[in-house]
């Protein structure tokens, strides 16, 4: 078959068309396909504990799948439930907490009048009008939470319906996904494929240990600091900083309002210590549990992260790192899309070795690949 080569300026149009209509189609399709990608991501994670029960334990497909999950829900339930409990509190808390907004601001408009000999109270009243408005709205907040709840049970309900579809016909989506490519190439594609589930599966877990080991961190400092409501910020934290960058900042603002709200005169230090805990996260954490293979470049991230956040709102923000995680992963084994791979990641460096932590003589920490 004689392959036809287009010329440039008509191969660049029909790029363009083809990557606005797929966006255009993930965008009215997002019900559906940000919990499926979602139950992808699931289902990659729980394989190796479906396989495990259907040929250790002899337990049947279905039956497999099932106990899959019903630890995936044992864990969604338990993390909603410790939400909902902290919120019952912050909720009862909240009156006081709006006192103690005001009565910061108040004291800090007369330190910084006292300080500068600043006429400032214009200003202030301004502000503090502005405040009284965001705080008074919480029947607004209220809403805005019940609606967002709702959108949540709806899309947890597709993924968990997903999750089991993918899971029990696997071995059909795998054939499918096999007999698309030409026979004298199946070996490619076989090998292919294991090795993206490999890498993914170990890109997901690693995300999973950084968001422990984060909140962890978090809760060690907000509570030496004795932050209030350190345990929910503390896995707030963890779960945000999936999204890199904006998600330690969003963190950082709350628990340093958090604090300077509730009287405390640490917030300076609770700033300091979120910086602290990234700059781990960022050099120690992320390349001991996720590695660089699949790490994506700050240009490419702050992009995703726009265009998954228009596209799928909140859930894009989340989902869009993992999906360009994927396509780095892709592109690198694709003939033809090296070099977009290439860009997606981080600048390599040359004869870099990788860091070694020893934690006990037998124990050793490598940095991954």
């Amino acid at each position: 078959m004689r392959e036809i080569k287009l010329p440039f300026v008509l191969r660049l149009p029909l790029i363009l068309i083809s990557i606005l209509s797929v966006g255009y189609l993930a965008m009215i399709g997002q019900g559906i396909l940000a919990p499926l990608f979602f139950a992808v991501l699931m289902a990659l994670l729980f394989l190796p504990f479906t396989n495990f029960l259907e040929k250790k334990l002899r337990f049947s497909r279905v039956f497999s799948t099932f106990s899959s999950l019903l630890v995936m829900l044992i864990f969604l339930y338990g993390l909603i439930y410790f939400f909902s409990t902290q919120m019952s509190d912050f909720v009862n808390d909240f009156p006081v907490l709006k006192e103690q907004v005001f009565k910061s601001f108040n004291e800090l408009q007369i330190w910084v009048s006292k300080t500068f000999n600043l006429k400032i109270n214009r200003q202030m009243t301004y502000i503090n009008q502005g405040l009284e408005k965001l705080l008074a709205s919480t029947a607004l907040i209220l809403g805005f939470t019940v609606s967002m709840f709702s959108s949540a049970m709806a899309f947890f309900l597709f993924s968990a319906l997903f999750f089991i579809f993918i899971l029990n016909y696997r071995r059909v989506l795998y054939r499918f996904i096999i007999s698309v490519f030409k026979e004298n190439h199946f070996e490619k594609v076989n090998e292919g494929i294991a090795e993206i589930q490999k890498i993914i599966k170990e890109y997901i877990s690693g995300l999973v240990i950084q968001i422990i080991i984060v909140s962890i961190l978090t809760a060690i400092l907000l509570t030496i600091l004795g932050v209030k409501y350190a345990i929910l910020l503390a896995v707030l934290t963890g779960l945000l900083n999936v999204i890199p960058y904006v998600g330690i900042i969003f963190s950082a603002l709350l628990a340093c309002l958090i604090s300077f709200a509730t009287g405390g005169n640490h917030t300076l230090l609770v700033g300091l210590g979120y910086f602290a805990i990234h700059a781990v996260d960022g050099n120690i954490i992320l390349p001991l549990v996720v590695g660089s293979k699949v790490k994506i470049n700050a240009l490419f991230t702050f992009i995703g992260l726009l265009i998954g956040e228009q596209l799928w709102g909140i859930s894009g923000m989340f989902l869009s790192i993992p999906l360009l995680a994927i396509l780095k992963i892709i592109f690198e084994r694709v003939e033809g899309m090296e070099p977009w791979g290439k860009v997606l990641g981080e600048e390599s460096k040359l004869n870099r070795r990788r860091r070694k932590y020893k934690i006990t003589k037998k124990i050793t920490l490598e940095e991954k690949e």
